[in-house]
């Protein structure tokens, strides 16, 4: 019976649901009927690690019992209510993630996630500062509407180019250097004298705003090197552009930190964030706003607004997904499993495989480069991922790979143990790959 709810899953899904980034004729999905932490399973019982996260935003784990109860009892006072009124659970989601942010951060406004947060941040800054270009890398990604996909560097952007204003600069990736670099410090270097170029050459007074997000993830898990962040802020702070940091990704335990830029010695004038906030229990994003820019609306209407901002049911799991992280020290086990399971496994991996090209990460938040040849760096191709897929998940693993690249981020709930048994499942996979092509 089990597995008869399998088939009628996978059925009703190719029969009718249009999946996103994808040609649908040749989609064979996993179904995911049930999880816990970081393992989910079918309806037959099959289980698997999930080193996806799904999407990069699981981060308290499957079915955390307080994140589900506080929905549940929200669901039972009040469902839903407009953005036009004040709520309790809405304004202690607001105070417990600005409790979380720098000093000077005074208001929250919630979005449906993540691209529209980046969407709002835009207009922000856009309103701020009267101007109108947005500089943004083209190692990114920031979401599927309309600013945030033409901000966005890959190759997605291209046939979605609808939004005005946007120019496009290398950010740093030492691996694959735009700059000739030979060390993290020359990179940094060159590719801030790059961006400040790029600013003169397209008129500091024209610029609103340079978006990044503080640790790419989709185009990499690029973890920016020595004085990049910062050096960043001093040219926005120079020529008088707004800082907009996308933490959508990378935020919320995601690092080993409440957010990522905590580690980079730099403070943005604007936090976009979604995904890791409430796992994804219930859609929600929304922008961080400093004081400055949240002064500028003080007199004068914001002009932006959703339907479901603030939703009581995404704000009740907010508050009951930040708590328990904190009291739970989830984040911390994030940075501690990073550095002392997945960081060193990894690297192990690195010695014994001729496919992998380079480890980089932190806390639950990795990439794996994998390459045909390690002296030309040459990316392995579509087949060589579409295998190691197929290996991983024959042997109980939830991949994530983008390009030639294996993701490894797990929940920040993932223990040792897990990561050991994953660790395990790469090695054969590899090793099953590997003996084909060799």
């Amino acid at each position: 019976m089990t597995e008869d709810l399998d088939a009628l899953a996978k059925q009703l899904d190719r029969d009718h649901v249009f999946h996103s980034w994808s040609a649908q004729a040749g989609l064979d999905l996993p179904v995911i009927a049930g999880g816990e932490g970081a393992v989910v399973w079918d309806h037959a019982g099959n289980r698997m690690l999930d080193f996806a996260s799904q999407l990069v935003n699981v981060n308290i784990g499957h079915q955390h019992p307080a994140v589900v109860a506080a929905i549940r009892e929200q669901a039972e006072q009040l469902a839903t209510i407009g953005p036009a009124t004040a709520n309790l659970q809405r304004g202690q989601a607001a105070q417990r993630i600005l409790g979380k942010a720098p000093d000077g951060f005074v208001k929250v406004f919630f979005t449906n996630g993540g691209a529209d947060a980046v969407e709002n941040a835009i207009r922000m800054a856009r309103l701020h500062t009267g101007r109108d270009t947005v500089l943004s890398t083209y190692r990114s990604y920031h979401g599927n509407t309309g600013a945030a996909i033409v901000a966005t560097g890959d190759w997605r952007r291209m046939p979605n180019r609808y939004a005005r204003g946007h120019v496009h600069f290398f950010g740093p990736y030492l691996y694959r250097s735009e700059f000739w670099a030979t060390s993290p410090e020359e990179e940094s270097a060159r590719a801030l004298h790059h961006l400040e170029r790029v600013i003169q050459a397209e008129g500091a007074s024209t610029i609103a705003a340079i978006l990044l997000e503080s640790v790419p993830g989709t185009a990499g898990i690029l973890v920016p090197p020595p004085g990049y962040l910062s050096g960043v802020r001093a040219l926005a702070d120079r020529y008088g552009i707004v800082l907009i940091l996308d933490e959508v990704m990378a935020g919320f335990g995601r690092t080993g930190r409440w957010f990522a830029f905590q580690g980079y010695d730099v403070v943005p004038d604007l936090i976009a964030f979604a995904k890791g906030v409430n796992s994804g229990y219930v859609p929600v994003g929304g922008v961080i706003v400093s004081e400055p820019i949240a002064a500028t609306f003080d007199d004068r209407v914001f002009p932006g607004g959703l339907t479901y901002s603030g939703h009581p049911l995404a704000a009740a799991s907010i508050v009951a997904a930040l708590d328990a992280m904190e009291t739970e020290g989830i984040v911390d086990n994030a940075r501690r499993v990073g550095e002392d399971a997945i960081g060193p496994g990894l690297r192990e991996l690195a010695e014994r495989h001729v496919l992998i090209g380079e480890v980089r990460g932190e806390g639950v938040f990795w990439a794996v480069e994998l390459v045909s040849d390690r002296e030309t760096r040459e990316p392995v191709g579509a087949e060589v991922i579409g295998r190691l897929k197929k290996e991983l998940a024959g042997r109980g693993l939830l991949p994530l790979t983008v390009d030639n690249r294996l993701h490894v981020v797990p929940p920040c709930v993932v223990t040792e143990a897990q990561v050991a048994e994953a660790i395990a499942i790469y090695d054969e996979s590899l090793t099953s790959v590997e003996e084909d092509l060799l």
